[in-house]
């Protein structure tokens, strides 16, 4: 007995050293520093990401440990391995790779009771032909242990090389988004009641237009807790892609922790314990609750009562340019913003290169002193940073922690997407913090230009204005015309540190050239959707005021909850099911 029970303890410690030593590595992404938003991920953000392909690539999933990938059973309705390849460490579906490699696949362990027609259960293993190394390109995501617990509104991001748009066109780069857990009550109450199980968890936006799609099956959803990012979901179905009020549906990782571990016996992947803190509204949802309060009027923008622009230097009171931002690091000015939907600032690409993490980062609304009294400021967190990524200049999309209240001092201003006509002589103005200016207190200064023929470019993407001196500090604020009773932002002011056109303004240059807001329509509509409408059109819909990215459709929502069988919606390529069928009618011949 002795020398069983030795053997029993030797086994044991065997077992716990194996699952110490994974969750010393899982859910680790040195290179990920970056800032997620429904854009390009840059190559290791996301060193878990698994490419699926046969002929191409159909499905995502996630490395877990050196020898398994967590998938999703809809991706497999057959078990021979043959044709399958695996690609870790890849980013570009479409050019060179010089960081993955690729495995074929051993066995293919689907959950036993995953069901088809209710997409419940729908969670796979592949164990891959050989073990593979880790690198910063290549390693295992931890998976939320039994018993975790996310929140309605925390954010998780999901990634894949799924289509842009509800049967559109596959990302060719490997794309991110972030996007809110949405509780299961919720849920249920989209998609109707009982079709979401206690094996599924959902994240989206109740506005669409950020979710998962077609060619995204299988791929991961994640949260970071502390260091670790940890997998929360498996890319399973959904209703469309990015339609307003049905968020994307995921298998749940935290049921099928026994389950995994029933598959791999040795070298068990990292479970951790994902806790949300706070309390989760989703407890006390109810289909038939009532919308709290009155029905908030559309979202306008542009709308400045207190500007009567009749001065010149120093502003002179609050609330006369209400969207102007000042975006700040540890309390200190870094650059100029402006708010342009209820919770979204614009600025300056170039003013997040020191510091690229949205936690570095506070916006401050309604201030006209740096220095000195604000008696109707606010001070906001930033939850991401979104980048433009066009060549030469570029813009940041800074998504608020939350929404401020608007009034008369805090409002946003209204973008130009190339519906405004801004002529030679129309009058504008620019307002900014320019480092050394405003006095002790600092103040908020703004200067009047007018409009002129660009002299070195015809090009649509600039517009060329009387010169203008832009200082260290205004980077990032606006270059602002009015158009009938709403105020335009028609282009924002670059850092003047190594940008050639305003180098030659600060020359006294006979003008200032500056780049277009509408250069950047594709992003912004991207990145923020709808756009508020004109203070003096309010007739139009309410536009969304949150964040919607990439894989936003331009089908409606439809009228009524889908039926219980959502096979049609499972988001894998619909080119692997001809795949398939042309092996299935291959071997029948043979």
């Amino acid at each position: 007995m002795a020398g069983l029970k030795a053997l029993w303890v030797a086994v044991l410690l065997l077992v716990m050293q194996e699952a110490s030593s994974q969750l010393n590595v899982c859910g680790r992404a040195p290179l990920n520093t970056r800032i997620v938003g429904g854009v390009d991920a840059a190559p290791g953000t996301w060193p878990w990401q698994a490419s699926l392909q046969t002929s191409g690539h159909f499905c995502g999933g996630s490395l877990i440990n050196n020898l398994w990938v967590l998938t999703a059973a809809h991706c497999f309705n057959r078990t021979d391995t043959a044709v399958f390849t695996v690609f870790l460490g890849r980013q570009d579906q479409a050019g060179s790779n010089p960081n993955e490699v690729s495995r074929t696949i051993s066995r293919i362990a689907c959950h036993p009771d995953y069901d088809a027609n209710t997409n419940d259960n729908d969670i796979c293993l592949l164990q891959l032909s050989s073990t593979v190394a880790f690198t910063d390109y290549i390693a295992p995501v931890c998976l939320a242990a039994d018993g975790s617990t996310f929140n309605s509104g925390i954010i998780n991001w999901v990634t894949g090389w799924g289509t842009t748009s509800f049967e559109g066109t596959a990302a060719d780069i490997l794309q991110e988004v972030d996007l809110p857990i949405v509780g299961n009550r919720e849920c249920n109450c989209n998609y109707g009641v009982g079709q979401i199980t206690n094996n599924m968890i959902c994240a989206g936006l109740s506005a669409g237009g950020k979710d998962s799609c077609q060619g995204d099956s299988g791929g991961p959803l994640v949260g970071k807790q502390d260091l670790q990012w940890v997998q929360s979901g498996v890319v399973s179905f959904g209703q469309g892609c990015a339609l307003p009020n049905f968020p994307g549906v995921y298998a749940r990782v935290s049921e099928y922790q026994a389950w995994i571990n029933s598959i791999i016996a040795t070298n068990q992947p990292g479970f951790v314990d994902f806790r949300s803190t706070g309390n989760n509204s989703d407890a006390t949802f109810n289909c038939g609750d009532p919308p709290s309060g009155p029905t908030p009027a559309p979202l306008t923008c542009g709308s400045a009562p207190m500007n009567t622009r009749d001065s010149r230097g120093l502003v002179q009171s609050a609330g006369v340019w209400p969207w102007i931002a000042s975006l700040q690091v540890n309390g200190t000015h870094m650059c100029g913003g402006t708010l342009v939907t209820a919770d979204a600032v614009l600025s300056d690409a170039s003013c997040f290169t020191m510091y690229p993490n949205a936690s570095y980062w506070t916006v401050e609304l309604g201030r006209r002193n740096l220095n000195g009294p604000n008696s109707f400021n606010i001070t906001l967190g930033v939850r991401s940073i979104t980048l433009s990524n066009l060549t030469g200049d570029n813009i940041a999309v800074l998504m608020l922690s939350s929404p401020p209240t608007l009034s008369d001092y805090i409002q946003p201003i209204c973008l130009d997407q190339g519906m405004g006509s801004f002529l030679n002589n129309t009058d504008c103005w620019m307002a900014g913090w320019g480092m050394g200016q405003g006095g002790a207190q600092e103040t908020l200064q703004e200067f009047n230009t007018t409009v002129v023929g660009c002299s070195n470019t015809s090009s649509s993407d600039y517009i060329c204005t009387e010169a203008l001196t832009v200082r260290q500090g205004d980077a990032g604020g606006p270059l602002m015309c009015k158009s009938g009773n709403s105020w335009t932002q028609v282009a924002g002011l670059p850092n003047v540190m190594g940008n050639s056109r305003m180098v030659r303004s600060e020359r006294a240059a006979a003008q200032s050239v500056f780049t277009a807001t509408t250069r950047f329509a594709g992003f912004l509509r991207r990145t923020l959707g709808r756009l508020p409408s004109p203070a003096s059109t309010t007739t139009t819909s309410a536009p969304t005021t949150n964040a919607p990215t990439t894989s936003a459709p331009t089908t409606s929502a439809p009228t009524n909850a889908p039926t219980t069988n959502h096979a049609s919606d499972a988001r894998f390529s619909m080119s692997y099911l001809l795949l398939l069928s042309s092996i299935y009618l291959f071997s029948s011949l043979v």
